[in-house]
């Protein structure tokens, strides 16, 4: 857990802030997330976001010990984290996001962005973790850190290494190719249809270079590429309030029950339901409760 006000700190390290009663490198963690925490600005205020945010709760809430690797600025309460082992490498500013909705869809702006994470930001310790899932929100993970995990599960949810922003901050998309070199070293790669620009081709093409390849397409459920097949896994109908971080929930979800059962199918199954749930609520309150983790276990395996 992290305390406010009074930070931990480790001589020797490129980090200077630590948000923990005791230093969290000493402690094993099962499931190490990495990328920057975001401040949403919403008409309620500012708002906890980003994957680390979600993911890690997730994570949490699914029995395991988790690490977070991120950057942020004093401008962002990280109480709703407190469970979770966490280091922050200092930044002038919190990753900052304004979404907007135009007779032209969503647009998004980015009006700060935190500090690059690298491979040298991660303690060693930490290096033994089951699951590694990188997020990137802006660009901030370093790929090269995909393939420093030989012995995890690596996950990535490649969102902020597809996008690309103007002098203004105006956010748009990147073609995924640029991520040619990076996907085959991946276990997992989770995204939403969006961040393809709706293009079912290039779920196809990424698909050829990746493991398994899952995508998220809103209500209507999940494409799971895997071992040369392609299954559509319908998600439950519920009455969405806030969409914020539902992807980012499937993502742990599916990671967490990829490598405890090795099949995708039943892992996207799992966590669509958690996703579903998630919808129904606002903010990192969106992220599963325990009861809620039993259930879908159970709409599983029942």
């Amino acid at each position: 857990m992290h305390l406010d006000g009074y930070p931990t700190l480790v001589a020797g390290r490129p980090w200077d802030i630590i948000f923990s009663m005791a230093d969290p490198t000493t402690n094993p963690i099962d499931y190490l997330v990495i990328g920057h925490v975001a401040k949403d600005l919403t008409p309620e205020g500012p708002v906890l976001g980003g994957t680390v945010a979600y993911a890690g709760r997730t994570a949490h809430a699914l029995g395991l010990r988790v690490g977070i690797v991120t950057s942020a600025g004093k401008d962002i309460d990280l109480s709703p984290l407190d469970d979770l082992e966490m280091i922050c490498l200092p930044a002038e500013h919190t990753t900052t996001f304004e979404n907007r909705n135009t007779p032209e869809g969503r647009e998004q702006t980015l009006h700060a962005r935190a500090s690059n994470i690298g491979p040298e930001d991660i303690p060693s310790q930490w290096h033994t973790a089951d699951i590694v899932h990188l997020g990137p929100i802006a660009a901030e993970v370093d790929p090269g850190l995909i393939d420093r995990f030989p012995d995890a599960l690596v996950g990535i949810t490649p969102q902020g290494w597809l996008r690309k922003w103007n002098q203004d901050g105006c956010i748009s998309l990147r073609k995924w190719d640029q991520l040619i070199d990076f996907l085959p070293v991946a276990d997992a790669v989770v995204l939403s249809v969006e961040d393809l620009g709706g293009d079912p081709q290039a779920a196809q093409e990424m698909a050829a270079l990746c493991d398994i390849l899952a995508v998220t397409i809103s209500a209507s459920g999940t494409h799971v590429f895997w071992n040369r097949q392609e299954r559509h896994i319908p998600a439950p109908i519920v009455v969405e309030v806030d969409p914020t971080g539902s992807g980012d929930v499937f993502a742990a979800a599916f990671f967490v029950h990829l490598h405890q059962t090795k099949d995708p199918w039943e892992a996207a199954h799992f966590a669509n339901h958690l996703a579903a749930v998630s919808v129904t609520r606002h903010g990192t309150a969106a992220t599963p409760t325990i009861d809620e983790v039993r259930v879908a276990h159970y709409q599983v395996n029942p």
